[in-house]
């Protein structure tokens, strides 16, 4: 199946580099014949310059960004899913991608009606991308994957066209996830966060204890943040993936 004239296809933008670049090659392989809609659902945990690079990704692309939200969180905030759920996360993924993302993405739908999706998954993601199709929709259209991009080539893209990363990159995360994402398991992850964001790490640490969260595992033992030791170390960050988006689980090894 492909799409056909008139149809409709949603991107769904993270404010990563890779789902800027499947918006562009969705709009430059469809937009003629299709109706191709950009949409982002904001959250209050990810770093402020997620904005500038929405509006300059946005300006690139030539078209509107929209924005879909779960109206029973109007603040779009992880840290008030999780306290009015009083869970953090599990193997299985995390409430606030749940609310904040997945239903967010189906309330966008219920008006929208989309026929296809299209998200960041890249060359290297292939699995992913076929897990996506088996658990939520067969409608998905793996631009990146089919023309081979991976997530060095989407940072080459954008470089090229002008577009400065989310600065999040630049202090050393893997992706532009909410600082503090509780799908990390990983103590280098953590520790990074401790460093660079201590206010953060304080906030995830304290909600944590208080709702019974072990979010770090340190030799395949779940702790609790405040039990971390400073100098802790599991797996390079570089190498970690715990991409948010539609598709959320903890996917650290154990360390």
């Amino acid at each position: 199946m492909a799409p056909k004239k008139g149809d409709k296809i949603a991107v769904w933008f993270s404010c990563g580099a890779a789902s800027a670049v499947a918006a562009k090659l969705a709009l430059n392989r469809y937009s003629d014949f299709c109706d191709v809609f950009v949409v982002n659902s904001p959250i209050a945990e990810e770093d402020d310059d997620n904005r500038r690079f929405l509006l300059d990704v946005q300006k690139w692309l030539g078209v509107e960004i929209m924005t879909a939200t779960n109206p029973n969180y109007p603040s779009s905030s992880c840290v008030d899913v999780w306290e009015s759920k009083k869970f953090m996360s599990s193997p299985y993924g995390a409430p606030c991608t749940v609310q904040l993302k997945k239903e967010a993405r189906y309330y966008w739908q219920d008006k929208y009606k989309p026929d296809w999706h299209v998200l960041g998954f890249t060359f290297e993601e292939k699995t992913r991308s076929d897990r996506f199709m088996m658990t939520e929709t067969t409608k998905l259209l793996p631009v990146l994957i089919e023309e081979k991009k991976t997530k060095r080539d989407c940072f080459s893209i954008l470089n090229t066209a002008g577009i400065k990363l989310p600065r999040i990159y630049d202090a050393g995360y893997p992706n532009a996830n909410c600082i503090g994402c509780v799908k990390a398991s990983s103590p280098t992850y953590w520790n990074h966060v401790r460093k660079q964001h201590p206010d953060v790490f304080a906030q995830r640490s304290e909600q944590s204890r208080r709702l019974g969260a072990k979010l770090v595992r340190v030799k395949n033992e779940r702790i609790f943040l405040d039990q971390l030791h400073p100098e802790a170390r599991g797996a390079p960050l570089k190498s970690m993936d715990f991409e948010c988006g539609l598709f959320c689980e903890e996917r650290d090894a154990p360390l």
